[in-house]
């Protein structure tokens, strides 16, 4: 048995199945029907037509036109002169124009439709993409969630060549566990994140034979306890294990330990680092943005992965949902920062009368301030990735995450 096979058990939450073909118009036209239910909000200094540039996105073209530009698949116009509205090109000119008195983009609305001779080859031109992927793609092909029960049988870096800290291209480095083929290839990869369940809360931490120089609020509490603090109890239920691609190696000779010669990376090899098969993942060609129905309670930012203190345009955050809580790929959030309890130093100054006499009054929850909108790109069981797209504050720790109409 191979190890591709051993390990399949252990790999993402479920299955994903990955998307080949670019969603047809029959798709599109049952997002748009859910979508024109809500509210579509034309920006009043939106441009009568713009001519597509190479670099645009769905996103950014229809920022111009609309005050929320996710809402684009409500209004673009199913213009029969195109095979798939989501398509447009670099040329291509896109209006808004008024159809039954419901706002529309329209692509070359007036264009005459062309009709090319079987001897004539058409030139292949590559469709603007929804977002930026090139923003994304090294992280949505390098990070990964696994399953609980899966972490402890992974094989292992026991140690590199001559005893060396770190390893690189070309260098060997000694595997433990592994079950595979001369010459079959593998990812080497690092733990970063154990997602877990703090008494109904989701939390993240480190684990200490992972890591070094951990605060105690970074460490995951499986080896210390204090009763007297619940978020410090031992051993909570772990949630997901999130790792990172760092290399590729390849088996050279088998062996307890094995051999492997580094092939390539992002980062040094170390002892402690794990071995799982490389993911096979694809991005989905084309990302349809829509909203839940109903935002479960609860939903927040997780984690920063390229920030510490707040994330901004284009930078990747963590959500604490996935999959079984009803989360989807092109899922669109507002994130809200949690508004702060503060003491009424007006009526009720601080040791005054009346703040003695007070039971409450004299402490008030200021409203929650909208941080950004936020697009899922992948999807894991409890876990999901999302990029920030555009937002008026930093994204930090402990937003919460309501309807993508709600700014306010």
């Amino acid at each position: 048995m191979t190890a591709s096979v051993k390990m399949a058990g252990c790999l993402l939450y479920g299955e994903r199945t990955v998307i080949k073909k670019i969603f047809h118009l029959i798709l599109v036209a049952m997002l748009a029907s859910t979508a024109m239910a809500q509210d579509v909000s034309v920006r009043p200094d939106h441009p009568d037509e713009y001519v597509v540039v190479k670099g645009d996105t769905l996103w950014d073209i229809s920022g111009m036109f609309l005050e929320h530009p996710w809402q684009w698949p409500a209004i673009w116009h199913a213009n029969p002169q195109i095979e798939n509205p989501h398509l447009i090109y670099p040329g291509d000119r896109v209006s808004l124009v008024y159809i039954d008195g419901r706002p529309r983009l329209v692509v070359n609305g007036d264009k005459k439709t062309v009709r090319l001779s079987p001897d004539i080859r058409k030139l292949p031109r590559e469709a603007i993409p929804p977002i930026e992927w090139d923003a994304i793609k090294d992280f949505v092909t390098n990070a990964r969630v696994l399953n609980p029960g899966s972490f402890g049988d992974l094989p292992y870096v026991v140690a590199n060549e001559n005893d060396r800290h770190l390893a690189t291209r070309k260098d060997l480095t000694y595997v433990r566990g592994i079950d595979g083929r001369i010459g079959e290839e593998f990812a080497i990869v690092r733990m970063r994140h154990i997602y877990y369940d703090d008494n109904g809360e989701m939390k993240r931490g480190k684990h200490h034979r992972y890591a070094t120089h951990l605060r105690m609020e970074d460490e995951y509490p499986d080896n210390i306890w204090d009763a007297t603090l619940s978020w410090r109890r031992k051993n909570p239920p772990v949630l997901g294990y999130e790792f990172w691609d760092i290399a590729v190696g390849r088996l050279v000779k088998e062996g307890d330990p094995a051999i492997f010669e580094i092939q390539s990376g992002r980062t040094e090899v170390k002892p402690g680092d794990f071995i799982l098969p490389i993911d096979d993942y694809e991005q989905p060609p084309q990302l349809i943005p829509h909203a839940m129905n109903t935002v479960p309670d609860g939903m927040e930012v997780i984690a920063l992965t390229q920030a510490r203190y707040g994330a901004g345009h284009y930078q990747i955050i963590a959500i604490s949902a996935g999959s079984n809580q009803g989360v989807e790929v092109g899922h669109v959030f507002s994130a809200f920062r949690p508004g702060k309890r503060i003491q009424d130093e007006v009526k009720y100054p601080t040791g005054s009368f009346a703040d003695q006499t007070s039971f409450s009054k004299d402490k008030v929850t200021l409203p929650e301030q909208f941080s950004a909108h936020i697009l899922v790109f992948r999807v894991f069981d409890e876990v999901s990735y999302a990029l920030i797209m555009n937002g008026e504050r930093p994204v930090r720790e402990r937003d919460v995450l309501r309807h993508p109409d709600e700014t306010l």
